[in-house]
């Protein structure tokens, strides 16, 4: 266990040099273009005006929440809020949607959702018998397939912000902004298995009400397009994780609360129409 514990604590660390390393170019190459545009074109204004809409692909941590249905034929059970810390998640495009109700105010909306089916099958029996204590035995006997779950996972993410955007007279296309970010995420997992021992369908449920303070920088590149990076200064997140393992057993949950600074770095690439 503690090689798979140092396999996964060099994954974090490699997806956040990535992260670093994604972020860094997309300033540099922001600032690149911005020093271009003010050589070359100062009085050309890309802005957006009241009554744009924007859409734009982001890359940033993986805000989906994920959980398992533990087995039904444990005889205990233990409960651990999932890790909320950004630097533990996956890298992750994503897409978020924008309307500028006021010319330097913009509401953003994004989320996802995800289903997965996986159809269930009876358990195939083989020759071996289970009351012989001897491996010897059971040499060239046939093993036992055990069934195969009927599982469900659902899960989805959804948030809402708004944003105030300032304007600099020297590059009048490079805009940054603070704003503000609510978000849930949630995710079930459901199993059960075709077998006499047991004891119904087991269930997994978590979820994720995320609030945080957000500061970035959009570029317009052209009239109809723009680069962005931005990161939250301050962003708290609340997690509740749920597990009932057997059919009329009570639940068994866990929670936990995650305040971070200078979190979940994102770049992006967008569009204004």
């Amino acid at each position: 266990s503690r090689g798979l514990g140092d396999v996964y604590k060099r994954q974090v660390k490699m997806n956040n040099m990535r992260l670093k390393k994604l972020s860094i170019v997309a300033v540099m190459s922001i600032m690149c273009l911005a020093v271009n545009a003010q050589e070359k074109s100062c009085s050309k204004d890309f802005t957006p005006k009241k009554g744009d809409f924007t859409i734009a692909a982001t890359v940033g941590y993986n805000s989906y929440a994920s959980v398992t249905a533990q087995s039904g034929l444990l005889t205990n059970y233990e409960a651990a809020a999932l890790s909320t810390n950004w630097s533990d998640k996956k890298l992750m495009v994503g897409f978020e949607g924008g309307w500028f109700f006021k010319d330097l105010w913009k509401l953003n909306l994004g989320g996802g959702l995800n289903f997965t089916n996986n159809p269930g099958y009876s358990a195939v029996p083989g020759t071996i018998d289970d009351n012989v204590g001897s491996a010897e035995d059971n040499m060239g006997e046939i093993p036992n397939y055990r069934a195969v779950a009927d599982a469900q996972s659902f899960s989805y993410n959804v948030f809402a912000g708004v944003d105030r955007y300032l304007k600099i007279k020297k590059v009048p296309n490079l805009m940054p902004y603070l704003g503000v970010r609510v978000g849930f995420a949630y995710g079930l997992n459901e199993m059960k298995y075709d077998e006499y021992e047991t004891m119904g369908k087991s269930t997994a449920e978590t979820y994720n009400l995320r609030g945080a303070i957000t500061f970035g920088v959009d570029y317009f590149v052209l009239p109809a397009m723009y680069v962005g990076v931005q990161v939250d200064p301050f962003a708290y997140t609340y997690n509740m994780t749920t597990y009932k393992p057997q059919e009329g057993l009570g639940n068994l949950s866990a929670d936990s609360h995650n305040f971070s600074v200078l979190a979940a770095p994102t770049i992006k690439i967008g569009f204004k129409f």
